[in-house]
């Protein structure tokens, strides 16, 4: 199949020609369906651990959530900055440029995976204990995450060909596979923990089995439909240009997530301390703040592709229209939809839990963070507009920086501020993070954008 004959398939979608905002929405709708499936099945399997386990079960499996945010977000990340050279070259039209990228991007995954896999595994139980774990779950907890980290292979195998698909501008298939291993998981999640009684290590087993499937399935359909990605004899050739021109994106925005986490792992601890009371509750809470988070998400991946394309055409004001659409959408919907999660986020809060001592205390513990963050949630808005824009411009050494920024506003507000005020402080922690880290993108995307649209004016 050609070049050209692929281009006109409903496989890949441009986002250089068209309204930026409804290219956007077409792009997203895909990736947030994807998204909430994705929190629906790990909100089922919370919801399973903890009405068939027990609160010490959920309040186990969630204990370690930054740190798999942190490793999780690696892989994501790191995949998605190995992704936008292949977005930029495919909105430039240089076909042949495009396919050594995926070739070393196959490569470079491939390692990465490995050493990641290895080091997790080992490093896994001094994890759990620097997390200042409660004595009650450390051993649950250390079972959840290591089976979650020798998972690892799987997550990459999705996330790398997922962030392929939605380099040429396809977000359609990565979801579909996602739904299909979303509903086998919650299958699964019934049958290893109710059935076979494998506690929370069947909780794990059946979301890695789901990963496993939904990146077979993407194997298949590139394999299959997607020839345009496909690296010809003369192309799978190592080159240190190539490979290093991943690195620079690929680590820099894994390193992003990762030290993001940083900070909700200095949340998470002082959390943590507070008593395996404080852990249910928080846990709770973040499985739904989580879910109300998908449109966000969803969000920062379709600015990355949609200004990655245009960047690579040159096509500077669409950039600037694409962005401010994104933004005036993402303000919206963090007023309305974080509102109702204040509402109604007790409720939601307590399908994770059966009726039993504490169950009370631990649903007002849900529900204080929710309303907090809830009325908040816009505040988020910036960072998953202007940081994915700068990526996509080619940047990721300052959307690092962002990172940095945020975990450092993360960690001092939650360490300052605990001996004061208790659960409160991890109430307030991720708006104190969001609020400075979307002043420094905001002030960046500013920079980086006149300095890349001068430079394409002078040419």
């Amino acid at each position: 199949m050609s070049d050209s004959s692929v281009h006109s398939s409903g496989s890949i979608r441009r986002m250089t020609e068209g309204s930026p905002l409804r290219l956007i929405l077409q792009f997203m709708v895909p990736v947030l369906l994807g998204q909430l499936v994705q929190q629906t099945y790990n909100m089922v399997d919370s919801i399973i651990v903890g009405r068939l386990l027990g609160a010490d079960a959920l309040a186990a499996v969630g204990a370690s959530s930054s740190v798999q945010f942190m490793v999780l977000g690696f892989c994501s990340g790191a995949c998605d900055g190995f992704a936008i050279p292949v977005a930029q070259r495919f909105g430039a039209a240089k076909m042949k440029d495009m396919r050594r990228y995926v070739y070393h991007m196959i490569v470079l995954t491939v390692i990465c995976a490995a050493v990641l896999t290895v080091v997790t595994a080992i490093l896994c139980p001094a994890i759990i204990r620097v997390l200042q774990t409660p004595a009650n779950i450390e051993k649950n907890a250390i079972t959840y995450l290591l089976v979650i980290f020798l998972g690892l292979p799987f997550t990459f195998f999705y996330n790398m060909q997922a962030s392929l698909l939605r380099a040429v501008g396809n977000s359609r298939e990565p979801f579909i596979f996602l739904a299909v291993a979303a509903s086998l998981n919650i299958f699964l999640d019934l049958f290893c923990v109710a059935v076979l009684g494998w506690g929370v290590a069947g909780a794990a087993i059946a979301t890695v089995t789901s990963q496993a499937l939904s990146g077979l399935m993407c194997l298949i359909f590139i394999a299959r439909k997607m020839k345009l990605l496909h690296p010809q004899r003369d192309e799978r050739t190592w080159d240190r240009h190539y490979a290093m021109n991943l690195l620079a994106m690929g680590l820099p925005m894994g390193l992003q997530f990762s030290i993001t986490a940083i900070g909700s792992m200095v949340m998470q601890a002082c959390n943590n301390s507070l008593g395996s009371l404080y852990v249910a509750g928080y846990t709770a809470g973040d499985r739904v703040e989580q879910f109300v988070m998908c449109p966000y998400v969803a969000l920062s991946s379709s600015m990355a592709t949609y200004v990655g394309q245009n960047y690579g055409a040159g096509k500077f004001d669409r950039i600037r229209a694409g962005v401010r659409d994104g933004f005036i959408m993402g303000h919206i919907y963090g007023i309305v939809f974080g509102s109702l999660m204040a509402i109604i986020g007790r409720s939601v809060a307590s399908l994770f839990l059966s009726a039993s001592s504490g169950s009370a205390q631990i649903l007002d513990i849900s529900a204080q963070f929710l309303m907090t963050v809830g009325f908040t949630f816009w505040l988020v808005t910036s960072v998953n507009v202007f940081r994915p824009a700068i990526q996509g411009m080619g940047q990721p050494g300052k959307a690092i920086i962002s990172g940095v920024v945020e975990m450092i506003a993360r960690t001092a507000f939650a360490i300052g501020t605990l001996p004061l005020l208790g659960f409160t402080t991890i109430c307030w922690t991720h708006q104190a993070a969001w609020i400075t880290a979307g002043l420094y993108v905001i002030l960046m995307y500013r920079v980086v954008f006149r300095k890349a649209a001068g430079k394409v004016r002078a040419a």
